[in-house]
């Protein structure tokens, strides 16, 4: 049979049937009508081969990319956010909710920034300060709630905080392997860790357990891999870190060689022009660095957006 036959004859067949003849032809094998030995293994490469492609091992991988993997479910207490003055979904204006639409929306146009104005990593952002209760895991979450609002992004908030962790425990979620885990141990997946929430755009990564050699670990070659892989496989994604005070650990210095923008809290009337220096110095690898003065207790200007809502006094 010449190969103009057999191509005319092996029109309309499959390719792995075309391939199993083929196969039995130089094997000296008679085709028949039932699927031969030789077309069950080609049959049972081609479908191997099309796992390993569509399901790559990444240290990255999200549920959202494979079916496969389930991370976590988490119910946030919105009660209690509430009535603790955080941002909530379909609450009502507050002058809180004001102030953060305001903040995320110079993070979010240095986040997303094309051309000349481009920042590499600029959608990872690190919320620090200097000492202990300035209110930056306040404001951290805050900043994730009101960016999970926007139509056209999801939030990852980490608990990077591995000695004094907050984040769960304020929004009311389970503990869990987190963060300094996946870094630890190489053949845990970061989906494992993560918690999807009821908030819609919103999860969340716990710190994980603590461990002697957190800086070491923050500073390894695993977790440089683990956050480029973040920063660039979700475009559409913020991340945002909720760091030790800067001068109380060495961890929040190291998470700043990673990130694009830093989001520095200072607590208003407490803290001193020195400690904000040396906090900027330690976190001065990120060279994109906003202040916002948290705690205060006047209006800039006289501007008051609840007053306008009708929340104001």
């Amino acid at each position: 049979m010449s190969d103009n036959d057999s191509t005319l004859k092996d029109e309309g067949v499959s390719i792995l049937e075309r391939a199993a003849r083929r196969l039995d032809h130089a094997l000296g094998h008679q085709s028949s009508s039932s699927p031969s030995a030789s077309q069950e293994a080609i049959r049972h490469q081609v479908y191997d081969n099309t796992l390993d492609l569509e399901q790559p091992v990444s240290l990255a991988e999200d549920a959202d990319d494979s079916p496969q993997r389930l991370s976590r479910r988490g119910e946030i207490d919105l009660v209690s956010l509430r009535e603790n003055g955080y941002i909530v979904p379909d609450s009502p204006a507050t002058v809180t909710a004001e102030e953060f639409r305001l903040l995320k929306r110079q993070l979010l146009l240095n986040a997303f920034a094309r051309g000349e104005g481009a920042i590499r990593n600029g959608n990872l952002i690190l919320v620090c300060s200097t000492q202990p209760n300035e209110g930056k895991t306040f404001c951290a979450i805050n900043l994730a709630l009101s960016i999970a609002s926007e139509r056209d992004l999801t939030v990852l908030l980490v608990d990077a905080d591995f000695a004094k962790p907050e984040i769960l425990s304020t929004l009311g979620l389970e503990g869990g392997k987190g963060l300094i885990d996946v870094i630890a141990d190489p053949s845990l997946n970061l989906s494992d860790c993560l918690i999807r929430t009821n908030i819609e755009n919103f999860s969340v990564l716990p710190a994980g357990r603590q461990h002697h050699l957190t800086t070491e670990l923050l500073a390894s070659e695993r977790m440089g891999m683990m956050i480029e892989e973040i920063a660039q496989r979700y475009r559409d994604r913020v991340i945002i870190f909720d760091s030790p005070p800067v001068l109380a650990s060495s961890a929040a210095s190291v998470l700043a060689l990673h990130v694009g923008q830093t989001l520095f809290v200072v607590e208003a009337e407490s803290t001193r022009e020195q400690q904000l220096r040396e906090g900027l110095a330690m976190i001065s690898a990120c060279k994109n660095t906003h202040l916002l003065l948290n705690k205060t207790k006047y209006s800039s200007g006289g501007r008051k957006f609840g007053s306008y809502y009708g929340y104001g006094a």
